[in-house]
Protein backbone atom coordinates (compact mmCIF):
# COMPACT_ATOMS: atom_id res chain seq x y z
CA UNK A 1 0.00 0.00 0.00
CA UNK A 2 2.76 2.49 1.00
CA UNK A 3 3.94 2.15 -2.67
CA UNK A 4 0.83 2.92 -4.47
CA UNK A 5 1.02 6.04 -1.93
CA UNK A 6 4.34 7.06 -2.37
CA UNK A 7 3.65 6.76 -6.76
CA UNK A 8 0.86 8.68 -5.97
CA UNK A 9 2.59 11.20 -4.67
CA UNK A 10 5.15 11.13 -6.95
CA UNK A 11 2.50 11.61 -9.49
CA UNK A 12 0.76 15.00 -8.25
CA UNK A 13 4.31 16.30 -7.75
CA UNK A 14 5.13 16.06 -11.36
CA UNK A 15 1.88 16.82 -12.19
CA UNK A 16 2.27 20.16 -10.13
CA UNK A 17 5.68 21.13 -11.24
CA UNK A 18 4.33 19.89 -14.85
CA UNK A 19 1.63 22.78 -14.60
CA UNK A 20 3.70 25.79 -13.97
CA UNK A 21 4.99 25.61 -17.52
CA UNK A 22 1.58 26.96 -18.49
CA UNK A 23 1.84 30.60 -18.69
CA UNK A 24 -2.08 31.32 -18.34
CA UNK A 25 -1.74 33.54 -15.01
CA UNK A 26 1.63 35.59 -14.90
CA UNK A 27 0.55 38.25 -16.30
CA UNK A 28 0.64 40.80 -12.88
CA UNK A 29 0.19 43.77 -14.73
CA UNK A 30 -1.29 46.90 -13.20
CA UNK A 31 -2.04 49.18 -16.15
CA UNK A 32 -2.18 52.96 -15.69
CA UNK A 33 -5.29 54.33 -13.69
CA UNK A 34 -6.88 56.03 -16.94
CA UNK A 35 -9.98 57.27 -15.16
CA UNK A 36 -12.08 56.62 -11.95
CA UNK A 37 -15.90 57.74 -10.99
CA UNK A 38 -16.47 60.52 -9.14
CA UNK A 39 -16.65 59.19 -5.97
CA UNK A 40 -18.89 60.27 -3.27
CA UNK A 41 -16.42 60.53 -1.04
CA UNK A 42 -12.67 59.65 0.00
CA UNK A 43 -14.72 56.98 2.45
CA UNK A 44 -16.63 55.40 -0.46
CA UNK A 45 -13.39 55.10 -2.24
CA UNK A 46 -11.01 53.34 0.36
CA UNK A 47 -13.54 50.98 1.15
CA UNK A 48 -14.17 49.78 -2.53
CA UNK A 49 -10.61 49.48 -3.13
CA UNK A 50 -9.89 47.62 0.43
CA UNK A 51 -13.17 45.35 -0.48
CA UNK A 52 -13.65 45.38 -4.21
CA UNK A 53 -10.24 46.95 -5.96
CA UNK A 54 -8.65 44.05 -6.54
CA UNK A 55 -10.69 42.54 -9.11
CA UNK A 56 -12.58 45.77 -9.82
CA UNK A 57 -9.33 48.18 -10.33
CA UNK A 58 -6.04 48.33 -11.88
CA UNK A 59 -4.96 48.76 -8.29
CA UNK A 60 -4.77 44.76 -8.12
CA UNK A 61 -2.73 43.16 -5.29
CA UNK A 62 -0.84 40.00 -6.54
CA UNK A 63 0.11 38.04 -3.58
CA UNK A 64 3.09 35.63 -3.42
CA UNK A 65 0.86 32.30 -4.49
CA UNK A 66 -0.37 34.60 -7.34
CA UNK A 67 2.45 33.00 -9.07
CA UNK A 68 1.66 29.73 -8.61
CA UNK A 69 -0.58 27.86 -10.56
CA UNK A 70 -3.44 26.41 -10.65
CA UNK A 71 -4.11 29.57 -8.23
CA UNK A 72 -2.51 31.80 -10.12
CA UNK A 73 -5.09 30.95 -12.97
CA UNK A 74 -7.89 31.69 -11.03
CA UNK A 75 -7.08 34.72 -9.80
CA UNK A 76 -6.05 36.15 -13.17
CA UNK A 77 -9.55 35.14 -14.36
CA UNK A 78 -11.47 36.34 -11.69
CA UNK A 79 -9.42 39.84 -12.56
CA UNK A 80 -9.93 39.79 -16.04
CA UNK A 81 -13.22 38.45 -15.08
CA UNK A 82 -13.92 41.65 -12.94
CA UNK A 83 -12.40 44.20 -14.98
CA UNK A 84 -14.76 43.05 -17.17
CA UNK A 85 -18.00 44.24 -15.51
CA UNK A 86 -16.55 47.01 -13.45
CA UNK A 87 -12.82 48.63 -14.02
CA UNK A 88 -13.19 51.95 -11.58
CA UNK A 89 -9.45 52.48 -13.32
CA UNK A 90 -11.33 52.78 -16.52
CA UNK A 91 -13.92 54.85 -15.52
CA UNK A 92 -16.27 56.21 -18.94
CA UNK A 93 -14.90 53.76 -21.02
CA UNK A 94 -17.18 50.57 -22.18
CA UNK A 95 -19.78 49.68 -20.44
CA UNK A 96 -19.56 49.31 -17.06
CA UNK A 97 -22.28 47.47 -14.55
CA UNK A 98 -21.60 50.10 -11.34
CA UNK A 99 -25.15 50.18 -10.95
CA UNK A 100 -25.05 46.76 -9.87
CA UNK A 101 -22.55 47.19 -7.14
CA UNK A 102 -24.26 48.08 -4.20
CA UNK A 103 -26.91 45.08 -4.76
CA UNK A 104 -24.44 42.42 -5.25
CA UNK A 105 -22.71 43.74 -2.09
CA UNK A 106 -26.03 44.05 -0.41
CA UNK A 107 -27.37 40.58 -1.32
CA UNK A 108 -23.59 39.06 0.14
CA UNK A 109 -22.61 37.90 -3.49
CA UNK A 110 -19.34 40.28 -3.47
CA UNK A 111 -17.13 39.99 -2.54
CA UNK A 112 -17.16 35.84 -3.35
CA UNK A 113 -16.85 34.07 -0.30
CA UNK A 114 -13.70 32.12 -1.88
CA UNK A 115 -11.92 35.71 -1.79
CA UNK A 116 -12.05 36.67 1.98
CA UNK A 117 -10.51 33.85 3.58
CA UNK A 118 -7.12 34.84 2.30
CA UNK A 119 -8.10 38.45 2.68
CA UNK A 120 -9.18 39.55 5.75
CA UNK A 121 -8.88 43.26 4.91
CA UNK A 122 -12.05 42.90 2.57
CA UNK A 123 -14.01 41.68 5.92
CA UNK A 124 -15.86 44.60 6.31
CA UNK A 125 -18.02 45.53 9.89
CA UNK A 126 -21.82 45.48 9.59
CA UNK A 127 -21.27 49.80 9.83
CA UNK A 128 -18.66 49.76 7.42
CA UNK A 129 -20.37 47.63 4.44
CA UNK A 130 -23.64 50.14 5.04
CA UNK A 131 -21.01 52.69 4.53
CA UNK A 132 -20.22 50.91 1.42
CA UNK A 133 -23.37 50.22 0.14
CA UNK A 134 -24.92 53.77 0.72
CA UNK A 135 -21.66 55.59 -0.88
CA UNK A 136 -22.25 53.12 -4.21
CA UNK A 137 -25.17 54.04 -4.40
CA UNK A 138 -24.48 57.93 -4.28
CA UNK A 139 -21.59 56.93 -6.76
CA UNK A 140 -23.02 54.90 -9.26
CA UNK A 141 -27.07 54.33 -8.96
CA UNK A 142 -29.13 51.40 -7.74
CA UNK A 143 -30.33 48.79 -10.00
CA UNK A 144 -32.28 47.30 -7.23
CA UNK A 145 -34.32 50.63 -7.25
CA UNK A 146 -34.87 50.00 -10.59
CA UNK A 147 -36.82 47.07 -10.18
CA UNK A 148 -39.67 48.36 -7.36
Amino acid sequence: MSKIIRNGALTALAALVLIQLVPYGRDHSNPPVANEPPWDSPETRRLFLATCGDCHSHETRWPWYASIAPASWLMQYDVEEGRSELNVSRWGEGKQEGDEAAGMVRKGKMPPWFYLPLHPEARLAPDEERALIAGLVATFGDEDEHEH
